[in-house]
């Protein structure tokens, strides 16, 4: 068995896997949202089929795809290619940012309640909790309104993060995407993005939130991204 049936599988397996953590979270509802992840070394990733039920996936279910979204035959007599499903209609998106961000090693999208509602107000969320400046150095960025079907997601997703601290965008009037150095810290990005697009939000019914000033992001993120947990 070669190295890339190997990585392909192992792949599939985490793929799978980290969807069940968009339901644990309730990121999610019916077939939306999806988790993808780049096969390190080659011009391969791994997403979920399009239109399957949460509950019903398995690793062989997940597709295999090039970086512009076209499914590939497998190796060592293995066949990654199910005629009945299709890749997610997120997956021109997620290529686009793989051959355009070669650091980053997983995509998530989600359609989680809090983020997807100040996407749909088309309103950044502004770093106003520790919590911002650890995971997200700044602000969450908003990104511009595009349409399903190519790539135009992609491309307002790596415009906006390109020169972002932040592995979160909010496409306007659509939902959050998030990136990672691999599929499990991505899905952590969705994860914490919802989070803290709850509290900005509750903190706003309240009153105005307090900004934290910018040199203390920088140290706040630093620190985190540095020294915690070493």
């Amino acid at each position: 068995m070669s190295a890339l049936t190997v990585a392909v599988a192992e792949a599939r397996e985490t793929v799978c896997a980290l969807h069940a953590e968009l339901t644990r979270y309730q990121l999610v509802v019916w077939t939306a949202g999806n988790v993808s992840a780049r096969i390190p070394g080659h011009e391969l990733m791994v997403i979920k089929p399009s239109g399957v039920a949460y509950d019903d996936l398995t690793p062989e279910l997940m597709v295999v795809t090039d970086l512009f979204g076209t499914p590939v035959t497998g190796l060592d007599g293995e066949s990654w290619v199910n005629p009945e499903l299709s890749p997610s209609s997120d997956t021109a998106a997620h290529a686009y940012v793989y051959r355009h961000m070669p650091e980053v090693g997983g995509v998530v999208h989600t359609h989680s309640t809090y983020a997807t509602a100040w996407a749909a107000r088309g309103e950044a969320i502004p770093c106003v909790l520790t919590m911002m400046s650890d995971e997200f150095g700044g602000d969450i960025p908003l990104g511009p309104f595009a349409l399903i079907g190519d790539d135009s997601i992609g491309q307002g997703i790596v415009e906006t993060l390109r020169n972002s601290n932040s592995p979160a965008v909010l496409m306007q009037n659509h939902g959050p995407f998030t990136i990672g150095k691999d599929a499990r810290s991505a899905v952590k990005a969705a994860v914490m993005c919802e989070e803290v697009a709850r509290t900005v939000h509750i903190s706003r019914q309240l009153g105005t939130p307090l900004p934290i000033d910018t040199a203390d992001v920088a140290a706040l993120y630093d620190r985190y991204q540095n020294v915690y947990g070493n």
